[in-house]
């Protein structure tokens, strides 16, 4: 899973490992075993189980290695169980509550149509380059008052820590990063203001409800988890319009159609192929099959959203799967051992058509509402401003992917933008 083929197309060896039953043991090319989970209901039941722990810290204990990440990146609240994951979850959640993110549509609207005015000066330009990235990093940089002149270095950190097989590169990455953070956070301590950064020091500071590490660390997560994601859904979903000139041509005569594409193409290509770690803290059953304790689990968002047991054509772009909330088992596949239906009055309730992209239960996303928004704009500003736009490439063969095994990306999208 950490081939050059695997970053570029996940989807055929993910259904292959679903083929063969919905959670698999797969062996690592470090030579250990890993359950990796691709079925939908096996998913959403595995997202939401307490049997599956995050703590990093507490199976690395007594598993020494050989890694240097900086302890920001490597315990961030992605690696935190209930109740210490819910504190640090509460105190940075207000910032993207929907309430919160309708404030800041004027600004995100106003960014996208500055992006767009460049590309217009160009006629050609590389839509993740120019506007996939830049977007969802400007929108997260002004939230937290990240100043301008740092937002480069930052970016280019970011991307570095989810390089696939380059561990020197992701240890240092981390520790960059992380210094940077620290370095901020001391200066902004000086200089109070109304951005989110500042208010998560008054939270540490004040009611010292942080400590200064976890400061940090939720400084780090935020700025990467902030656009990271956002980035590749708006370049997957862009891939997927011009692809599809009838689909691009729905969607300028119709926008409000815009919240059901940004579903479909979160389900479709998702921009998480691989869920962070878990592992699990007592024996299970998932799926038919037997987890033991301390067994590695990795959930695949990119393999559930594919299921053909919850999705019609999985394979396809289709809009009108979003417009209900189908029932939380899949057809044909019912309440199996280890994925119990939800307790009655919650069925359905996640999004139309349960994709998991956002994933599911309490390390749900935060910033879910924040990816939304900004890739409604961006696919309206884009669709809008250029509809004669076509690819620069002669093959789709000839792009050119992330090579991260967590994450299904694009690392350019050349195109041409005149009428």
């Amino acid at each position: 899973m950490d081939s050059a083929e695997f970053s570029r197309d996940p989807y055929p060896l993910l259904a292959a490992l679903r083929s063969r039953g919905p959670v698999q043991q797969v062996r690592t090319d470090n030579g250990r075993t890993t359950w990796v989970v691709t079925g939908w209901a096996e998913a959403r039941a595995a997202l939401a189980d307490a049997r599956l722990s995050k703590d990093t810290a507490r199976y690395f204990a007594d598993r020494p290695g050989n890694r240097r990440l900086a302890p920001a990146v490597s315990r961030t609240m992605l690696a935190t169980d209930p109740p210490h994951h819910g504190r640090l979850r509460k105190l940075a959640m207000k910032a993207f509550t929907p309430a919160a993110v309708a404030r800041l549509e004027p600004r995100i609207r106003a960014i996208a149509e500055e992006l767009a005015d460049a590309l217009a000066a160009r006629g050609s330009a590389d839509l993740v380059e120019d506007f996939a990235e830049p977007l969802p990093i400007a929108v997260i940089s002004e939230m937290l008052g990240l100043p301008e002149q740092d937002r480069a270095a930052v970016r280019r950190w970011s991307h570095d820590l989810f390089a696939a097989g380059a561990p020197d590169t992701v240890d240092r990455a981390s520790h960059d990063l992380s210094d940077y953070m620290t370095r901020l956070i001391a200066a902004r301590r000086e200089d109070l203001g109304d951005d989110v950064l500042s208010g998560l020091i008054a939270a540490r500071d004040e009611a010292d409800r942080l400590s200064e590490a976890e400061l940090v660390s939720l400084a780090v997560l935020l700025v990467v988890a902030g656009h990271e994601t956002t980035t590749h859904l708006i370049g997957n979903g862009m891939l997927a319009l011009l692809r599809d000139d009838a689909l691009r041509a729905r969607l300028r005569a119709e926008p409000a159609l815009l919240p059901a594409a940004v579903e479909e193409f979160l389900r479709h290509d998702a921009p998480i192929t691989l869920a962070t770690f878990r592992f699990a803290v007592e024996p299970f059953d998932l799926g038919g099959a037997r987890i033991d304790a301390g067994d590695v689990v990795l959930v695949s968002p990119g393999a559930a959203n594919r299921d053909p047991a919850r999705f019609v054509a999985p394979d396809e772009v289709r809009l009108d799967r979003h417009r209900r909330a189908g029932p939380v088992d899949p057809p044909g596949r019912p309440n199996r051992p280890g994925c119990p239906r939800p307790p009655e009055g919650h069925e359905g309730t996640d999004r139309p058509a349960g994709h998991l992209s956002f994933g599911h239960g309490p390390h749900h996303c935060l910033g879910a509402p924040l990816a939304r928004v900004e890739a409604r704009i961006a696919f309206e500003v884009l669709l809008t401003r250029f509809p004669g736009m076509r690819p620069a490439v002669d093959s789709w063969d000839a792009l050119v992917w992330r090579h991260t095994r967590l994450m299904h990306g694009l690392a350019g999208l050349p195109v041409v933008l005149a009428p």
